[in-house]
């Protein structure tokens, strides 16, 4: 009936509960250390993680971002940041499908009435996974009763194949934007994996189809109502997370894959050391920004968030490929091997970008610019 207060089973313990940001740290790279062992294994096969996205949800590092007010852990979202980051070095994919999560969980947190956060930060608490999602043009949202009767399809999103509950964006009428959020498991949605691409591969990425659902008045609430919002600009610093993680894994397999040369190539290999260390600074940077943005959350600082975000996305974005295309030219014909699968760091750098409006954020950024600079 598309309602929270139908929960569905899992068949997860339940979540350990991280106390602290050192432990939330210390949690992830153990993590990451533990899903970097197969990763390459799973990308050539497409092998989907769902055990490592349990054991993620288990370790409780998909819960610390549940706000305080709701029993959850007070994490900065420049560690949030470098958490994605670390998850992604480990494995690019799985850190996408967490940076999807955390975003549908700022979300709800700025935009949902209390009872819907209330049971849904609850769910969180007990290891449940978010992704986000959009309805496409065609999708029906009728009023019925308590609510609405939905049917249409979502555009592919990463993380809804691994998804508990899904934050899907969609027009109630007469034009009012709003989000569902739909249990992914509910009898009437159906997730299809239908992701092909060539990178990213195995990041959960799926199309959510409905024939017709009745979805609760409580299980909906307003979209964000400013394109700077702070769940679009915390979805832009996780985005910066997954490049910056990307790179680094790139950046280690490159180190290995010079071996005793390194003293050959020391000017390429310091030039991608330090935009790798120029990438996490400004996500350091934006993160601090959306700190402020999210205690006072008045445009002015809204706004200032969203344009250092979008920096840290795009800069975090291009190291990505810089330091992959690096891997190649560095190291020459040691990393060209079919077997080492080290092509996978370009091919996850290049799609990932894909999903960043570039020429978007950089319009909005001169338009920002303009108006300080006026000021």
């Amino acid at each position: 009936m598309g309602t929270v207060s139908q929960f569905h089973q899992s068949l997860r313990p339940p979540a350990h509960r991280i106390e602290s940001e050192e432990e939330a740290i210390s949690t992830a790279r153990d993590l990451a250390a533990a899903f970097r062992h197969q990763a390459s294994e799973r990308d050539i096969n497409r092998i989907l993680p769902f055990a490592e996205l349990d054991a993620l949800s288990v370790s409780g590092l998909t819960a610390i971002a549940v706000p305080p007010d709701h029993e959850g852990l007070d994490v900065s979202n420049a560690l949030l940041a470098e958490i994605v980051a670390i998850i992604a070095e480990g494995d690019a994919s799985i850190g996408e499908a967490l940076e999807s999560h955390f975003s549908a969980l700022e979300t709800l947190r700025t935009q949902a009435a209390e009872d819907l956060k209330a049971s849904l930060f609850a769910r969180a608490l007990l290891g449940d996974r978010f992704a986000g999602a959009a309805f496409i043009d065609g999708a029906e949202l009728t009023a019925e009763g308590p609510g609405y009767r939905l049917s249409g399809r979502t555009r592919q999103g990463p993380g809804i194949l691994f998804a508990d509950w899904i934050a899907a964006a969609a027009t109630a009428p007469p034009s009012r934007p709003v989000t569902l959020y739909l249990a992914g498991a509910e009898e009437g949605v159906q997730v299809v994996d239908d992701w092909d691409g060539f990178g990213q591969r195995t990041n959960g990425s799926a199309t959510a189809i409905v024939g017709t659902l009745h979805v609760n008045a409580d299980a909906i609430a307003p979209a964000p109502s400013s394109g700077h919002s702070t769940a679009i600009s915390l979805g832009l610093l996780l985005k910066a997370g997954v490049s910056l993680g990307i790179a680094r894994a790139a950046w280690s397999d490159l180190m290995i894959a010079i071996g005793d040369r390194s003293t050959s190539v020391l000017p390429g290999i310091g030039e991608r050391a330090i935009r790798i260390e120029m990438a996490a600074a400004t996500l350091e940077r934006a993160g601090r920004k959306l700190d402020i943005a999210q205690v006072n959350p008045v445009e002015a600082a809204m706004v200032d968030a969203h344009f250092s975000a979008s920096a840290a996305a795009i800069l975090a974005g291009e190291t990505a490929l810089d330091t992959a295309n690096a891997l190649f030219e560095l190291a020459g014909e040691t990393s060209a091997g079919i077997g080492l699968n080290l092509d996978r760091h370009w091919r996850n750098a290049r799609i990932h970008a894909l999903s960043l409006p570039r020429e978007k954020l950089v319009h909005t950024a001169g338009e920002y610019m303009s108006k300080v600079g006026a000021a």
